[in-house]
Order: C-alpha cells, then sequence, then structure tokens
C-alpha cells in the first residue's frame, strides 16, 4: 500500500541556550502527538542538539493539512512549555502566529515522501542541528555521483542508469529538475554554493522516491537572523536504492559547512548518536542517522546509526578538525563572507563604523591601484 513518512523538526527552547529541548518540552510535543494518533500508523520523537523531530508515517499523502497543523500544535505546546520553564529561543522556529494550512514557509522543517511501500522498507533520516540545509549536498554527491563512496553506482542496475536531482536555488525560490548522468557537470556547478543551492528530492529514473529534504532558509523566510536552518531528510535504502551502509558512509569524511555559534563559521559536520545535545564547544554542527524498518507503516526502530565504535574514530576526526578551523579565529574562512553571516546586520554596524574613518589616499592613482597596475620595481 502507499504509505507516507513524513519528518517535521523545530527548534522551539533550549536549556540554558542552543543545548538541547527540556524533558518538559519533549513531554508536551509527545502528549499533543498522541492525542491525534488516530491521523497515524506510526511515529517517532527525539531531538538533535536543540531541534526536536517528529518522524509519522500515514496514508495522507504529503502537505497534508492535517499532518501539518498537528505538528504545528506539538510545536506550539512545546513552546508554551520552554516560556514556563524560561528555555532559550523559546518558539524560535515558529515564525507565523497562527498555522495557515501548510507548515512549510512557517519555520519548521519538512521533509516527506509518499510510495508504495516494499515487503522490506527500510529508509534512514538523517537530522542535523547548527548548520544550514546545503550541508547535505556532499554527502548526496557521494551518495549519488561518486563511485569511490559508493560501489553502488557501478554494480546497482537501477543507480547505474543515474537519478533525476531536483536543485532548489533558496534565494530566488527555484527549482532545476537535473538528470544523471547527461547533467552531471551542472550538478557539480551548483553544489559547489550549498548556501543558494540545495538538494530537494532525488527520485530514480522511473520515477521512485529515493530522497526528500528540508530546504527552507529562516533568515529567507523572516527577514532577519532567527537561527541556523538545521536541515533533515529521509533517505529510502536498498534493493534499487543505496543501500544502508553506503548511505551512512558519506558522512564518514567530516567535509566543513556553514554554522557553529552565531551561525557564521565554517565548522566540520560530526556524526553523533541519537538525542545528542550540541557541544558547548563552539558548537560544531552535528548530525544523526536514525535507522528504521518499515512494514505496513509500522516502524521498528530507530536504531542508532552513528552509535558503533567506528564512529568515535570519525567524531575524533571532525574534533580534530573543529580545532584546526577555529584556531584561525574571526578570520575567513573560519568565518563566513558576509553575504552568509548569521549576525549580518552586527557586522554591517561594525563596517558602517569603519567606513566613517575611512578617506581617500592622497598623491595616488586609486583606480589605478584597483586594477592592479605598476612599475616592476626592478
Amino acid at each position: 500500500m502507499k504509505i507516507t513518512v513524513s519528518v517535521i523538526k523545530a527548534d522551539v527552547g533550549g536549556i540554558g541556550g542552543h543545548t538541547r529541548p527540556s524533558d518538559g518540552l519533549i513531554d508536551a510535543v509527545k502528549k499533543t502527538v498522541e492525542a491525534s494518533a488516530d491521523l497515524l500508523i506510526d511515529h517517532y520523537i527525539g531531538y538533535c542538539g536543540d531541534d526536536v523531530h517528529i518522524v509519522m508515517s500515514h496514508t495522507r499523502g504529503v502537505d497534508n493539512n492535517e499532518i501539518h497543523k498537528m505538528a504545528w500544535d506539538a510545536f506550539m505546546a512545546g513552546t508554551k512549555v520552554a516560556q514556563e520553564e524560561g528555555l532559550y529561543g523559546a518558539g524560535q522556529d515558529l515564525l507565523k502566529d497562527s498555522f495557515s494550512g501548510n507548515i512549510k514557509g512557517m519555520g519548521p522543517g519538512v521533509a516527506e515522501m509518499e510510495f508504495e511501500e516494499r515487503p522490506n522498507e527500510a529508509f534512514t533520516v538523517f537530522a542535523a542541528d547548527k548548520t544550514e540545509p546545503g550541508a547535505f549536498n556532499y554527502p548526496f554527491y557521494r551518495m549519488f555521483v561518486d563511485a569511490l563512496s559508493n560501489t553502488g553506482l557501478i554494480i546497482n542496475k537501477s543507480l547505474a542508469r543515474g537519478v533525476n536531482i531536483n536543485i532548489m536555488d533558496v534565494e530566488k525560490a527555484q527549482i532545476a529538475e537535473l538528470s544523471l548522468w547527461e547533467d552531471k557537470p551542472s550538478i557539480e556547478a551548483a553544489l559547489m554554493y550549498p548556501g543558494r543551492y540545495v538538494v530537494s528530492t532525488v527520485t530514480t529514473k522511473d520515477g521512485e522516491p529515493i530522497v526528500a529534504s528540508s530546504t527552507d532558509r529562516l533568515h529567507n523566510i523572516a527577514g532577519t537572523y532567527v537561527g541556523k536552518d538545521d536541515p533533515i531528510c529521509v533517505v529510502r535504502t536498498q534493493k534499487n536504492f543505496p543501500a544502508t551502509e553506503e548511505v551512512g558512509s558519506v558522512f564518514n569524511n567530516p567535509h566543513y559547512v556553514a554554522g557553529n555559534t552565531r551561525g557564521s563559521h565554517n565548522m566540520p559536520l560530526m556524526p553523533v548518536k541519537l538525542n545528542s545535545p550540541a557541544s558547548i564547544n563552539f558548537c560544531i554542527p552535528i548530525v544523526q542517522a536514525l535507522v528504521f524498518s518499515m512494514h505496513n507503516g509500522k516502524f521498528v526502530g530507530p536504531f542508532d546509526g552513528f552509535s558503533t565504535p567506528d564512529w568515535d574514530y570519525i567524531r575524533e576526526i571532525a574534533t580534530k578538525k573543529a580545532l584546526a578551523m577555529r584556531s584561525q579565529g574571526f578570520v575567513h574562512p573560519a568565518t563566513l563572507v558576509p553575504s552568509e553571516l548569521e549576525y549580518a546586520e552586527g557586522y554591517k554596524d561594525r563596517m558602517k563604523v569603519l567606513e566613517t574613518k575611512m578617506k581617500p589616499l592622497e598623491g595616488n592613482d586609486v583606480s589605478g591601484a584597483r586594477k592592479g597596475n605598476y612599475e616592476d620595481p626592478d
């Protein structure tokens, strides 16, 4: 039968800062979802850093009003507890006062797909915190384009044919439908800049959904900084899709992503265990792997994909890369370019002061200096 898997997440409050939601906040979300459990076949609720995620199975299709409203109500209930407990950033990701029919564009991140359930349906949810939607671009590239990372691209007939990849321009709210292998250079050109171009969905050549990923950028919606955009995605695995191990291993080279403290630094993405708080050691970007089996819409799991001992070594690599980058202090590329700074208004204030102190150089051809014109001193 056709099943819809919906994953919706939001940051509505953290203990002492952007660390993790309180137990009371999580309980409020759970009670709200359980009160409307007749809408669902199954569900799971957890957190990544200070983001709460709700993983749901149902038969109502994507963009369903009732499913989205239930999630909105759950996050509102969590916000109420966050306010009562004095948590930091209470309701931070809820950018509207009331639900308006679809939770997309209202702050929470959404990843959904509808498909005909296989006899042994398997999928993994990747939840990230302290980063941006484009943080998954490099792992998706390794997953579907790079045979050095995924041998399945050679020996799996379906993957060898290539996949269709939808890439969103999050600044212009446009989307491009691209196909491997003919559009490979264009896909690579877009994925170079994860701050603007973000993988939205991936399907087989036959239209079977493999990936659905959240793409909202909160500062584009709100017009000012309200927090990093902390993506979440669903990836179906096994048979005609990448193996679970191939999907997980694309996170074994902690790549640099935008995020970190104040959302304004380049730092490596560290794979962590389920329900891990954000670190107060510069708030390193983190990602979790929730591995599920599903039959008739009922979940088995999640298994904690990044819990085995080998991932401790990957975490050590990420820590060393993080410390190396942060040892450069505030100097780019440790910090993001001005257009990507989440606290851009504060930076603009500093630059306004600098501009008032700027004076033209006297007795110099400034325009020539800009062009790089000079005489060879020798």
